[in-house]
């Protein structure tokens, strides 16, 4: 197994970190500033998030780099993506953090383009990641992180910032979506 799949690996076993920080029961403590808090516990989920959501990219450049791109790679590294997402999203509804409908319209754009790939690699075609979709990943990424840590240090500044970011990451997921169902129309004549 190469390095780059190590990495895409570690980034799906980090996933049940995230969530037990972030749901655990016990707390491990609060960060409290000008009386607003954080507890130890969303801080380390927040942590954990950004380090395994920044190792996306990293495993992609090392494959590419070294060229030891693999089938196994290409399987496991939109796996990792979807499981990291997901497993926060679903986390943060179950914290009333994030609205259930949100996680819903921005794990079904997923579904659906999983989907189209599935479709497309049926006739032989490969749709790679374009523009729009990693822009989605980003600002997806970004709502999360700062829905984790509860809007911190926005609050201090009293500006919604996790909410304009969520609702970004929802445009753009959306947006993102149609657009890849509109450039590959013709996959899905074509496989009618």
């Amino acid at each position: 197994m190469n390095l780059a799949n190590k990495i895409t690996l570690a980034r799906i076993f980090l996933v049940p970190f995230i969530m037990l920080f972030l749901l655990i029961k016990y707390d491990l403590g609060t960060i409290s500033i000008a009386g607003e808090g954080l507890t130890y516990n969303e801080l380390i989920a927040a942590l954990i998030f950004i380090i395994a959501a920044s190792t996306d990219g990293l495993d992609g450049y090392i494959a590419r780099k070294r060229k030891q791109v693999t089938n196994l790679g290409k399987f496991l590294d939109p796996l990792a993506d979807k499981l990291l997402v997901t497993a926060a999203l679903i986390s943060l509804v179950e914290m009333d953090r994030l609205l259930a409908f949100v996680a819903i319209v921005i794990v079904s754009r997923e579904f659906a383009v999983t989907g189209l790939r599935l479709i497309a690699a049926a006739e032989g075609t490969v749709i790679s990641a374009s523009k729009l979709g990693k822009l989605k990943t980003v600002t997806q990424i970004v709502a999360i992180a700062i829905l984790m840590l509860d809007n911190f240090p926005f609050t201090f500044l009293n500006l919604p910032v996790d909410q304009i970011a969520v609702w970004l990451a929802v445009i753009i997921t959306i947006v993102s979506g149609v657009d890849y169902f509109y450039k590959n129309r013709s996959i899905i004549k074509k496989s009618k």
